[in-house]
Parts: C-alpha cells; structure tokens; sequence
C-alpha cells in the first residue's frame, strides 16, 4: 500500500504516520492479496480473476460499451470535443484534437461507504 501525499491549506505535507493529509491506495498486488484472503482464492486465482475484470474492463471501454457494477460504480467512454489550448510556456495557442475519455461515477454501495 502507498501513501499519497496531500498538500493541506498551507502547503505543507502531513505526517504520514498520522495520516493527516494523506490517503492509501492499493496497488494491483495488495488488491490481489486482499481477494485472495476474502474469497478463499490462492494469490494466482485472485490475480486472474483481477487480470480477467481488467481485460473486460479495458475492451468494454475500448468499443464504447458501458460497464456497471450495480452499487458499486458505473463507467462509459465519452467523447471529447476538439478545443484550443495554450502552451504554458510560450503562451502560443494550439489546437487539442477530438479524444475519448472515461467516465466513472460511484454507485450507492460506495458513495454510502466514503460518508460513514
């Protein structure tokens, strides 16, 4: 698990022993960890489990599919429209072309979870 860093209000980073400021992530290997010792999985089963979710995940955003685990979080591709831009450091315009992005939004599960 890492620790991320978050600048509070005057700009000095928290301890990260007292968790002010800071927030945990897990990494592809904790999450592994953690699915293997809820659901009774050896590490190598949870990590193909992990690696199947994340190919249907990938390919369902690749061809515009949506994917929604109900309670837990919805995702859809959107497009983005082209739009001007400015280089920061030479302040010239430049044109940013049309792309796609993800869009995730929390279902009830989680959303109830982050405000206990």
């Amino acid at each position: 698990m890492r620790y991320y860093h978050v600048m509070n209000r005057t700009g000095n980073r928290a301890c990260p022993l007292t968790q002010e400021g800071c927030f945990m992530a897990y990494n592809k290997s904790d999450l592994v960890s953690k699915i293997a010792q809820k659901s009774n999985l050896t590490k190598a089963q949870a990590e193909a489990a992990v690696n199947a979710f994340q190919d249907v995940f990938v390919e369902a955003m690749k061809s515009g599919e949506g994917l929604k685990l109900t309670g837990l979080f919805s995702a859809e591709r959107v497009k983005r429209a082209a739009r001007t831009g400015r280089n920061p450091r030479t302040g010239e315009t430049i044109n940013i072309p049309a792309s796609y992005g993800v869009r995730i939004s929390a279902g009830s599960l989680l959303k109830k979870a982050v405000t206990e």
